[in-house]
């Protein structure tokens, strides 16, 4: 089973309606996919309908009074499954059940939590809006998983991109220069991502055609293609 990972020491870079959008479509793509929602915010899971809530908590799950099984509840997207977000979640070693595919969506900063989730996933998706201070963020991030045994892979991406913004461009290119494992798509600033609150679903579901569900569709093909990932 690939997992994957979405996560960034900093807030509000787009690490929930990343980890939605690329779930959707993996499970459009044939894959038995996982979303689990750590998060305490819970913002996967209003965005999928899913009451965020398991039965019991998470400490339940630790303590083997509820399964996995039992916390998984199924979207209204076929082959999409989602765990909720439950505020418990912050001291929960991960388990993951047999699926195809495991995305996690996690909180931002650094936890028990955010450690687990380096160690057990496969690729680091790490969204960043291009300003400096994001830039040094990955750098941080990426001096921290490289004092790890196995360390994950790094997929980092730009999210939040206003190209008519001279720092956004210069930003995004200094890195290209620097780094061999920047995703060559970038994610557009456009308000359609924050509908998707409004519609409580993801892009390709209501805005099938837009120019933020296409960049979606490309860096879920480079994800795919980096991690391996059969079409």
């Amino acid at each position: 089973m690939n997992t994957l990972a979405t996560y960034n020491i900093k807030g509000g870079v787009g690490k929930t309606t990343t980890a939605v959008n690329l779930a959707y479509l993996a499970a459009g793509d044939g894959h038995r996919t996982l979303l689990w929602d750590l998060d305490p915010q819970g913002a996967a899971s209003y965005l999928l309908r899913i009451r965020p809530r398991v039965k019991g908590g998470g400490k339940a799950l630790i303590r083997g009074k509820t399964s996995l099984d039992e916390a998984v509840k199924p979207t209204e997207f076929d082959g999409l499954d989602l765990v909720p977000a439950d505020f418990t979640y912050r001291n929960l070693d991960l388990v993951l059940d047999d699926y195809d595919l495991a995305i996690l969506d996690c909180p931002p900063g650094i936890s028990l939590v955010s450690e687990n989730v380096v160690h057990a996933a496969g690729t680091l998706l790490v969204p960043m809006i291009p300003t400096t201070l994001s830039v040094r963020t990955l750098e941080q991030l990426t001096g921290f998983v490289a004092e790890l045994d196995r360390p994950p892979a790094l997929f980092p991406f730009f999210t939040l991109v206003d190209g008519r913004k001279r720092l956004h461009r210069e930003v995004i290119d200094d890195l290209r220069a620097r780094r061999t494992d920047l995703a060559a798509t970038v994610i557009p600033a456009l308000s359609l991502v924050e509908q998707m609150s409004v519609h409580r679903a993801p892009l390709p579901v209501f805005a099938p055609r837009s120019r933020v569900t296409r960049s979606y569709q490309d860096l879920w093909a480079e994800v795919r293609d980096r991690a391996a990932i059969p079409a």
